[in-house]
């Protein structure tokens, strides 16, 4: 077991997909867990899913890590930190600047709290959908108000980098513009491109390939919650889509007008600012997803076959960067997408196929 950098007990209040999945990671860890929230139900549903103990009235934790929706968040924060004058009080909410505002006029003590954000989750929510490695390389937002003190920044980060995140300092203010870009816009086109799906015929449905599962994944979230998020972020959300519409507006034209000079020109300039814009997400080891060759190898949808070929990876030394898998439809098949160094694709090719699988493409 490792030796875990934060101090315990840590309270945990909001035993949900986020507070569950710090629960199960601290605990691991060897670090002393209390968990509260609003529904006893829900608390100890993830008491028994082995996130950490009932929180009982009189005990002290050293860190209060608060894990409630956006509009309420400010309201436990406060709470939290008149509780526990002896301790640091973090959130990982998705919005950051409009909490630290209503803290601020709720003259609460910002020495001991510092909002964070962990850039991680799943579709499912709920304390069954939590998992202590859904933290492990993905970013973790410090983001300290001008009065948080170095002990309360240094206990978050210890609690960021204990649960295997990497850390990131914004303000509240640089940390909600960029949620608005890599998340919360994001989800909104996820969402409307979903919901054209709900008036479709069946047999469109039917053709679906993996083109529409990958943009359509998140619109399985909570709307609920997304709705409390927006709502927080909206004007910096607002921004972008307010871009997003005029380059839909440019499509749109395009393709109204295909046959005039210049539409297709115009079209075909926005789709290439697309791939410039995919080339600058990061991916394995901060490099970027087209920097690795991809092999596409074909395999029979039946247990153990997909780790079969893992396996077999591993025993010619082939490092993996990524993996995605597909299914074909209306076979009985698989199409894994393997991700390596440009470096090592005619090797994988090679030892693939001399072990007898097929390469697609």
């Amino acid at each position: 077991m490792s030796q875990a950098r934060v101090i315990g007990p840590v309270k945990i209040v909001g035993t949900g997909l986020i507070g569950t999945s710090i629960g199960l990671a601290l605990t691991g860890l060897g670090v002393r867990v209390l968990l509260l929230d609003s529904s006893p139900q829900v608390a100890k549903l993830s008491v028994d899913f082995g996130a950490g103990e009932k929180f009982e009235s009189g005990q002290e934790p050293k860190l209060v890590v608060v894990c409630v929706p956006p509009d309420v968040a400010a309201s436990v924060i406060a709470s939290e930190l008149v509780s526990h004058p002896g301790a640091f009080v973090t959130d990982v909410a998705s919005v950051k600047a409009t909490i630290l505002t209503e803290l601020e006029a709720s003259l609460s003590d910002l020495t001991r709290y510092v909002g964070s954000h962990p850039m991680a989750g799943r579709e499912q929510a709920g304390a069954l959908a939590g998992r202590s490695d859904i933290f492990i390389g993905r970013p973790w937002v410090i983001s300290a108000n001008k009065a948080s003190s170095k002990q309360a920044i240094d206990s978050v980060e210890a609690l960021a980098l204990d649960l295997g995140a990497s850390l990131i300092h914004l303000s509240p203010a640089e940390h909600d513009r960029a949620v608005a870009l890599v998340s919360h816009t994001p989800q909104l086109v996820s969402s409307l491109l979903a919901a054209r799906l709900a008036e479709s015929e069946g047999g469109d449905i039917a053709l679906a390939g993996q083109g529409l599962r990958d943009t359509t994944r998140i619109a399985a979230s909570d709307p609920k919650l997304w709705l409390q998020i927006l709502a927080a972020n909206s004007e910096q959300v607002a921004k972008v889509v307010s871009s997003l519409k005029i380059d839909l507006d440019a499509v749109l034209s395009s393709l109204e007008k295909v046959d005039e000079p210049g539409s297709l020109a115009a079209l075909g300039k926005l789709l290439e600012r697309g791939n410039l814009g995919v080339a600058r997400i990061p991916g394995k080891h901060g490099q970027r997803a087209t920097e690795y060759a991809k092999v596409i190898v074909m395999i029979d949808d039946k247990p153990g076959e997909l780790a079969r070929l893992l396996t077999e990876i591993g025993e010619v030394g082939i490092n993996l960067e990524d993996l995605t898998l597909e299914h074909a439809t209306g076979a009985a098949v698989g199409l894994p997408e393997l991700y390596v160094l440009p470096s090592s694709e005619e090797k994988l090719v090679k030892e693939l196929s001399a072990r007898g699988w097929k390469i697609v493409g």
